[in-house]
């Protein structure tokens, strides 16, 4: 079946016979007539159009002929048409398609970049922190006084690849650290500011500051991460006078996730892995054989938020000649996990208040713990609990300062941005470097 135009559909017609035509649906098919031999010929040899004998051949006149586009031609009564563009340059039509595989490779190019994929990203190449002072392996190239206050890196060299690379050039790296101390494996990151690859610091120490993250702790520290921006914090506020140019190790600070609510105080708790031994042995070590760091300990410092704030906040009072300084954001003040059980004694050994009763017992050496925190923090008791170890404990060589925070919550992206309002000008006028 096929439909009309005029109605409903109507029923197939096949083709008519051979010499019959139809000349509409409301007529009779009519017989045609074959045309004379002659007629044919003279067809077929372009003498004579049609039925009407023999004509001339008609050649078609250019229409609107001197006629301007738009206006009415006297001979047809027509308005004339615009001219018919032109056909585009087949130059042009190059220039166009090498435009747009240029264009869309460009944006296959940014694509790989933003999803990090080789060749469009550096993530993965190694890193080398040894240059300019040296080459890492035999403790730099660099000459020293002997008395230098700066240390060359002393080697071994780590095997340092990029996790991320900022604008500025410099980058974040990661290695995974054997501890030989602790006897722990786990990912380490750094970073080092872009004075320390200027040349004229090629015979200076960098202080250092191990920033330790809240929360599981693992397998990320997030600090590395530049979402939070705590390096480019750091260059700011070296640049604004504010701060040292820190370089920062970033380590895990839990041996697992704590999704059972396990943590482990950033200590040493019998029958668990050693980390409190990573964090103040295994980690440093890392930094000072592959960086040009400080001989002292005012060349060492400490910072954290929460869980990582008391691991911060002990490691400077448990090694006070090793490390100066630290910055405590919303941390705890006593150890609290639930893997002490058991272990009373150890426990002890780790709580901070004790740890600073027994340093102002034996008058030094000096510490200096800048504290903040919100003042909406999920857990209500985090200021006065800093508030009661500050009224309790800033004698002697315990040196603190607290910054409250307004509207402040208990999160690293209230605490980075604070750091430059306080925390920061209190440790960094106590610490030295660079330094040679």
């Amino acid at each position: 079946m096929s439909y009309s135009p005029d109605g409903p559909y109507q029923p197939y017609q096949p083709y008519p016979p051979e010499g019959q035509r139809p000349d509409g649906p409301y007529q009779q098919p009519q017989q045609t007539q074959p045309l004379p031999r002659a007629q044919y010929q003279r067809q077929q040899q372009g003498q004579g159009q049609g039925q009407y004998g023999d004509q001339p051949q008609y050649q078609q006149q250019p229409r609107h002929q001197g006629v301007a586009p738009g206006e009415l031609c006297p001979t047809c009564g027509h308005v004339a048409p615009d001219a018919e563009p032109r056909r585009t340059s087949k130059v042009k039509r190059w220039l166009i398609g090498g435009g747009t595989v240029l264009a869309l490779a460009g944006a296959a190019a940014a694509a790989m970049t933003y999803f990090e994929i080789p060749p469009f990203t550096d993530k993965g190449s190694a890193v080398s922190f040894g240059k300019p002072g040296g080459d890492g392996n035999k403790g730099g190239g660099a000459q020293q006084a002997a008395n230098s206050k700066a240390l060359m890196p002393t080697g071994p060299k780590a095997d340092f690849k990029n996790a991320a690379t900022l604008e500025d050039g410099t980058h974040v790296a990661v290695v995974t650290l054997d501890g030989k101390k602790s006897g722990f494996k786990g990912k380490v990151w750094v970073w080092a500011p872009k004075e320390y690859f200027d040349p004229k610091y090629a015979k200076s120490g960098f202080p250092v500051m191990v920033a330790l993250p809240g929360g599981a702790g693992y397998p990320n520290n997030y600090w590395m991460g530049t979402d939070l921006g705590l390096q480019t914090s750091i260059s700011k506020w070296s640049a604004e006078g504010k701060g040292k140019p820190f370089i920062l190790a970033m380590p895990v600070l839990n041996p697992g996730p704590d999704d059972k609510g396990i943590y482990w105080d950033g200590s040493d708790i019998p029958g668990q892995p050693k980390m409190g031994t990573w964090l103040t042995d295994d980690v440093p070590d890392l930094i000072r054989e592959n960086f040009r760091t400080i001989k002292s300990r005012d060349g060492w410092a400490y910072m954290g938020s929460s869980t990582g704030g008391f691991a911060s906040l002990k490691a400077v009072l448990k090694y006070p000649e090793k490390f100066k300084a630290a910055i405590c954001s919303g941390p705890d003040i006593v150890p609290d996990s639930s893997l002490w059980k058991g272990h009373d004694t150890e426990k002890a050994a780790n709580n901070s208040e004790l740890l600073a009763k027994e340093l102002i017992t034996k008058k030094g050496p000096d510490v200096y713990l800048a504290f903040q925190v919100g003042d909406n923090e999920s857990n209500k008791k985090t200021l006065p609990d800093v508030q009661k170890f500050i009224a309790n404990y800033t004698k002697g060589p315990i040196h603190t300062s607290l910054r409250v925070i307004p509207g402040g919550q208990h999160n690293a992206k209230t605490y980075v941005p604070n750091m430059g309002e306080g925390p920061i000008q209190f440790i960094s006028k106590v610490m030295e470097g660079p330094v040679e």
